[in-house]
């Protein structure tokens, strides 16, 4: 039976859910993902896995938080002088702002609560400080070159 090895472009399917089992991602609606192994386009544990996996096997991958996103960093939870913002749309929770570093980098921030005077926004990826695990499944490899 054919295996994935690096450097070949496989198709899989994933769902990823946090420790307490709540999905926050998967290929149900988009369908499978399309991943050269060995290109960095996943993280590191997965393309570990996928080496060696024959199609149509699944397989669950855990990444602790710091290997995944990090953990959260209550610096990056910020306030924003409204007159900082654009008149529209109007701020709500959960709204995506894009907003540049000092360096110029661009980094977008999720708002947290709106006020009168100001708008918390964090800086955090949304999955920051989470445990993650995901279950993986190879539905089709495409040999490398």
């Amino acid at each position: 039976m054919q295996t994935a090895k690096h450097g070949d472009t496989v198709l899989i399917d994933y769902v990823v859910s946090k420790t307490d089992g709540t999905v926050v991602g998967n290929t149900e609606e988009a369908g499978p993902q399309e991943i050269s192994i060995g290109q960095g386009q996943t993280f590191p544990q997965i393309e570990e896995t996928l080496t060696g996996m024959e199609v149509g096997k699944q397989e669950t991958v855990e990444i602790d938080s710091d290997k995944a996103f990090g953990p959260r960093r209550d610096e990056l939870v910020i306030d924003i002088p409204r007159q900082s913002l654009p008149p529209e749309p109007e701020p709500q929770p959960g709204m995506a702002l894009q907003a540049q570093q000092q360096d110029g980098t661009p980094v977008t921030l999720h708002v947290v609560s709106v006020g009168e005077e100001s708008v918390k926004a964090d800086g955090n990826h949304p999955l920051a400080g989470e445990d993650l695990t995901f279950g993986v499944t190879l539905r089709e490899i495409k040999q490398a070159a």
